[in-house]
């Protein structure tokens, strides 16, 4: 059982490495966005729309480009390429807001829509919020490339280990491949991933369990016959 939980590692993360891969090479491809919503102004006990309000527009840190709000404190940035999308909103009196979001053609966050509340102040108490933790389309892919090679040594570990201790009972080596499976998804986490695609948390999950019961078990045998058992 321990060989199959092994096995089951090795599958799951060459599978998961795969589809990582083709998204994100997917996610170079050329698409286009619309960045839309609304300011406010915030005065007294309610918001009003902030008319003249500047917001300027910058995907992936390149030339930012700037609208004014109308008379109903909306903006509107068509034809918006990929990547992560910075919108600064400035008006007199007030403190600047900063909103962070990303588009691409396998993942994206709020673009359209966009309800922006402006406090009084100045530039010493501006805000920032972050609707992705990707702040470009480079970080993105690469972000995505760490993800692969990252399953791709679970794969190898998990799979050496595999075949390993179904040669000879060798339950330390069983500890190592459990393990990285195991932990595998919390690399995922920290890579900033964990959210990004609907099936991966249901997919590390296995990922997980299959890699816990091929770690427990090989300790179990390591606890009952030591490091590697005798030959028979």
């Amino acid at each position: 059982m321990a060989e199959m939980a092994l096995v089951a590692v090795a599958a799951l993360a060459v599978g998961l490495a795969g589809a990582f891969a083709v998204l994100g090479w997917e996610a170079l491809s050329p698409a286009s966005y619309q960045v839309s919503g609304t300011v406010f102004e915030q005065t007294g006990s309610r918001d009003v729309a902030a008319v003249g309000a500047t917001v300027s527009l910058t995907v992936n840190g390149g030339a930012a480009r700037s609208v004014p709000t109308d008379l109903n404190g909306r903006f509107d940035f068509p034809n918006v390429p990929p990547g992560g999308i910075a919108l600064n909103v400035t008006a007199p009196g007030f403190a600047p807001v900063t909103v962070q979001t990303f588009a691409s053609p396998v993942y994206g966050t709020t673009t359209t829509g966009l309800t922006i509340v402006l406090v009084h102040g100045s530039a010493t108490n501006a805000t920032t919020v972050s609707l992705s933790p990707f702040p470009d389309l480079e970080t993105f892919v690469a972000s995505v490339g760490s993800g692969v090679v990252l399953l791709g040594i679970v794969a190898l570990l998990a799979g050496w280990a595999a075949l390993v201790t179904a040669r000879s009972n060798r339950p330390a080596v069983g500890v190592v491949g459990g393990t990285a499976g195991l932990l595998a998804p919390l690399g995922l986490y920290l890579l900033s991933l964990g959210g990004v695609f609907p099936y991966l948390l249901a997919v590390t999950t296995a990922l997980a369990a299959a890699g816990a019961f091929a770690a427990t078990t090989r300790c179990l045998e390591i606890y009952q016959v030591g490091p590697e058992a005798p030959p028979t």
